[in-house]
């Protein structure tokens, strides 16, 4: 009974320690992710009004890594906090081993290893799908939809420059209109007090009202100057085509396995590396929580970040050496996941059995007479 109690009680601290270091880091992540769509927005990546769909999209695609970092935190403050409130001791007092700790913890953490899992493989590129549909939408829009009252805006065939004053709210409308035009060897400039969008047979027209047109021979350089009281200029309608490019962090798993380039073995590899990650991190975590005195409360849990953030920046270095072919995907898995669960292991089963270098004592001289 005194067991089973135990391990209740740490699954249960385990849980809360979790559960506020995850809303904790899911709150950094999106303050993060929010300034930065927002200058992506305003620098014409995204549209501004989807900013806060692209920001949840982007808050759960880090949610594997959030979710490794929160347990890996969550299981090095539990036992820290037990070793320092002498819980532990009289855990290992009673005959019981470190390694006694992998049941309640592999009971509490293996839920969390099987969301990781399928966010991995299956939520992470239908969340990057859908970031990169709205960035293609919004760069095949067309030419009205582009345009932004106050700011000059380039057509989508880089030809033509609009800019409006002040438009309507449904943007059908705009005064002040000033347009400039470039081709077949000819530069337009064209003026306007008013102009209406309007749809005339199958084509999509700018009406411009009251202006002036100055038409000038980039060649010759003659140029014509005309009034008008009504002028209409086609402009281009909204691309709906499918995306031309389809990266690699949009594919799914069998698209992957069947297609098996660098670039998809490389994706595959981060991929997995984020589940063997988080397997490895609970080791980790079971075998560096202690107290040292001379070190302070901290100590643990910043050692535990920096192991953290060499681990995940050796899967960035690993996913770009197996894109460029310096290493195989399945020599990269073995030696960086399954080098670090065999130092995890050794280090714990050195630690539940209390082994200690010790250096044999020199003999102090005998003095002589």
């Amino acid at each position: 009974m005194g067991p089973m109690l135990f391990h209740s009680s740490i699954r249960k601290e385990l849980a809360r320690t979790f559960g506020a270091t995850l809303v904790v880091l899911v709150t950094v992540v999106m303050t993060m992710t929010l300034i930065r769509t927002l200058s992506e927005a305003t620098r014409g990546v995204f549209n501004p009004a989807d900013v806060m769909i692209i920001m949840g999209y982007t808050v759960l695609s880090d949610l594997p890594t959030i979710l490794a970092l929160s347990l890996f935190i969550a299981i090095v403050g539990v036992l820290t906090r037990m070793y320092r409130d002498s819980e532990m001791v009289i855990w290992l007092g009673s005959g019981r081993g470190l390694v006694s700790l992998l049941r309640p913890l592999v009971r509490f953490c293996w839920p969390i290893f099987v969301v990781v899992f399928a966010l991995a493989f299956v939520v992470l590129p239908w969340a990057f799908g859908r970031i990169e549909d709205l960035r293609d939408q919004y760069e095949k829009r067309g030419d009205i939809a582009r345009v932004q009252a106050g700011q000059f805006q380039e057509s989508a065939s880089g030809d033509r420059v609009f800019f409006i004053e002040k438009e309507s709210g449904d943007k059908q409308t705009g005064t002040h209109v000033f347009m400039v035009t470039r081709e077949a060897g000819k530069e337009t400039i064209t003026s306007a007090a008013r102009g209406t969008v309007q749809v005339i047979g199958a084509d999509k027209f700018l009406v411009l009202e009251n202006g002036q047109r100055l038409e000038k021979s980039l060649d010759k350089g003659d140029s014509t100057v005309s009034t008008f009281e009504r002028y209409a200029a086609r402009i281009g309608a909204d691309n709906a085509s499918s995306r031309s490019t389809t990266p690699t962090s949009t594919l799914t798993l069998v698209a992957l396995l069947q297609d098996p380039t660098p670039a998809n073995r490389a994706e595959l590899a981060w991929r997995a590396g984020l589940f063997f990650a988080s397997v490895n991190l609970m080791f980790i975590g079971l075998g560096v929580s202690g107290v040292n005195p001379r070190v302070g409360r901290t100590g643990n849990l910043v050692f535990a970040f920096l192991a953290f953030v060499v681990y995940f920046n050796l899967l960035v270095l690993g996913k770009s050496w197996i894109e460029s072919n310096q290493v195989t995907m399945g020599a990269y898995l073995l030696a960086l996941h399954g080098g670090v669960l065999a130092l995890s292991l050794i280090w714990l089963t050195v630690r539940h059995n209390h082994w200690a270098l010790r250096l044999r004592p020199t003999l102090a001289p005998k003095a002589t007479a």
